[in-house]
């Protein structure tokens, strides 16, 4: 196949057509033809950031940055007191991470969930697409990125080749959905961030992926240690680094249904991450 109609079909997976447009929504001409510019050519410079995992205990960890706009739920002492310890997670199998995250009581996300949201894929996955949180279909469900996100996740995992399920894995920065006074879905305290991510970060050690992809600003800031303040649009265009793996940064799903004229920045970084899944020795 032709870099022509190898780029033809991705554009199309990716909705430059009906795929990617909600119902009764066209994508508009502009974004189509800025999207047609974004070929796999014209993929951002691969510079490189990098973030250490530390494996401190616990209590001593420095809370990860996230979008500290709503305040946690706070547990009583009794509930902190048989939380899991770090050193325990990091010696953990996946079934026994799963069960542990499954009763976790480690913040007061826990008090309003219906289920947990552990993650869903091949857990020999070369790919890792991380996101922010559960949302209320992913909290009914027990599955993330379900609903009008997950179905536009799908799509743009068909324009890069892959299928939810084969050699990708899907995981959130927090496992519980976090929920505001209104029980409308809010962004993760950083406390919460902080109690849910050694979960996260111990399904990283196991899966061991190429290439890591941070969906939108939470997921991003995150795993890369950064000020909350710092907007997705910086972090773009860049391989940064989680450990030894490379991380790249876009736009969370849900936003690109919002902001149709952000998905030609989407596709130039789904290109980058292809790219750097192909410069990859285990790729």
């Amino acid at each position: 196949m032709s870099d022509q109609h190898r780029r033809a079909a991705f554009l199309h997976e990716m909705g430059l057509g009906p795929i990617w447009s909600q119902r009764g929504i066209a994508a508009p001409q502009a974004v189509a033809e800025a999207v047609m510019d974004a070929a796999p050519a014209g993929v951002p410079s691969m510079q490189t950031t990098a973030v250490a995992v530390t494996t401190s205990a616990w209590a001593e960890r420095t809370p990860a940055a996230a979008v500290p706009l709503h305040a946690p739920v706070t547990l009583t002492a009794s509930e902190v007191a048989t939380s899991t310890s770090f050193a325990d997670i990091v010696q953990m199998d996946w079934a026994q991470l799963k069960s542990v995250v499954a009763s976790c009581t480690q913040c007061g996300l826990c008090k309003s969930r219906t289920q947990t949201v552990f993650g869903v894929g091949d857990q020999k996955a070369r790919w890792l697409f991380v996101g922010e949180g559960p949302g209320r279909n992913e909290d009914f469900q027990g599955e993330p990125f379900v609903g009008p996100a997950g179905k536009l996740l799908d799509n743009m995992f068909g324009a890069m080749g892959l299928k939810r399920g084969e050699n990708t894995y899907i995981a959130n920065i927090v496992k519980c959905r976090p929920i505001d006074a209104g029980k409308h879905d809010r962004p993760p305290a950083a406390e919460e961030v902080a109690a849910c991510i050694p979960y996260l970060e111990r399904q990283i050690a196991l899966i061991k992926p190429t290439v890591i992809v941070a969906l939108g600003k939470t997921a991003a800031i995150s795993l890369l240690k950064l000020d909350p303040a710092t907007p997705v649009g910086k972090l773009r265009g860049t391989v940064h680094r989680y450990a030894d793996l490379p991380l790249i940064v876009t736009y969370h799903p849900a936003y690109l249904l919002r902001n149709l004229k952000d998905k030609s920045k989407a596709w130039a970084d789904l290109c980058l991450a292809m790219q750097t899944y192909a410069d990859s020795p285990s790729a």
